[in-house]
């Protein structure tokens, strides 16, 4: 495993980070779930990202008590707050000074830990004052219970206004996560300059675009059963817009690039993330150890430039780079 700098912090996190998003408390049963997660750590991975959303905490939950036992000093532990948790109600969601407050604590709670290293804004809040979010989370690191303040899925100008009010408040936003991949590369032209400006970091999610980049759907054919292209609950809206003809002919086609670097095509996808020097960690998720103990081989993985451009061409047009799909993506108000 390496290490790299989260954003211009001092902190390190592994490069491969393990994610519990789409599997634990919901789509493996428990105790695959922590085989993955044990598998992880056999394998050298020290950061570990959930958020209270997923699973509707079950998650957090289940990956806390995976780790128990574990030296808490060697560990990363990265969660989140916005999305809508428990009974769902109408102060269950969002940054609101109660929500986020409510929430470091029921996360706490489930992760068995004092603090967390890292707590991320979900998405951005249209229906919160900024100044009440980012006060919320000032006091949160002076009480001692995360480290370090991130987002997920701002735009430049969010970015812009929230890491003045953290400077302003004595604390730093230090990370980014965001969608990236082979096929997603929104962030490159605005998201990805503007946090190498002020000292922010990428920890990038799906890498592997869904699993499409993995080679396993083919065009012209059915998606695998159980695979989460049929997961109606699990993501299957997320994948389709990669699931056509055209991307999937030319993902097939990254074989003979992978092949030649002694690569699976996962690892090629989790390789090529990485080469990006503003991206501190790729999550990489897992339904079976055995997927982790392969993911992780893409670590300190150089991909020689030829072999970049050969991506770039096979890809070609399939590939969104339109930045503005950040914020057409984004929730434009709360989702209760």
């Amino acid at each position: 495993m390496e290490f790299r700098y989260l954003g211009s912090s001092g902190l390190k996190i592994s490069e491969i980070t393990y994610g519990n998003w789409l599997t634990h408390g919901s789509q493996v049963e428990n105790d695959i779930a922590t085989q993955c997660v044990h598998a992880a750590l056999d394998v050298g991975i020290t950061s570990f990202d959930t958020a209270d959303a997923y699973a509707n905490t079950q998650a957090e939950s289940v990956l806390g008590a995976a780790l128990t036992g574990q030296r808490r000093q060697s560990l990363e532990i990265f969660t989140k707050v916005y999305w809508p948790t428990g009974p769902k109600g109408h102060n269950d969601v969002g940054l609101s000074r109660k929500h986020i407050m409510e929430s470091i604590d029921g996360s706490l709670t489930r992760l068995q830990t004092d603090y967390v290293d890292l707590y991320q804004a979900h998405r951005f809040d249209t229906e919160t004052p900024l100044e009440e979010t980012m006060q919320a989370f000032a006091d949160i690191v002076r009480q001692g219970k995360a480290l370090y303040i991130g987002v997920s899925e701002w735009t430049p100008a969010q970015l812009r206004a929230g890491h003045a009010l953290s400077k302003e408040l004595g604390f730093r936003l230090i990370s980014s996560q965001p969608q990236y991949s082979m096929l997603w590369r929104v962030i490159e032209d605005e998201v990805v300059p503007t946090s190498r400006e002020l000292g922010i970091g990428q920890i990038v999610w799906s890498p592997v675009a869904q699993g499409v980049l993995t080679g396993k759907y083919k065009p012209g054919q059915a998606p695998p059963a159980g695979s989460r292209a049929t997961d109606l609950k699990g993501g299957a809206d997320m994948i389709s817009r990669f699931m056509n003809d055209d991307v999937l002919t030319r993902v097939q086609k990254l074989e003979p690039i992978a092949a030649d670097l002694d690569l699976s095509m996962a690892q090629l996808a989790v390789a090529w993330v990485l080469q990006n020097d503003n991206v501190s960690a790729a999550l990489v998720g897992a339904s079976r150890p055995e997927q982790v103990r392969e993911n992780v081989k893409a670590a300190g993985v150089r991909i020689p430039a030829e072999s970049m451009r050969q991506i770039d061409e096979v890809l070609g047009d399939v590939v969104e780079h339109d930045s503005a799909m950040t914020s057409a993506t984004a929730p434009q108000s709360r989702p209760a």
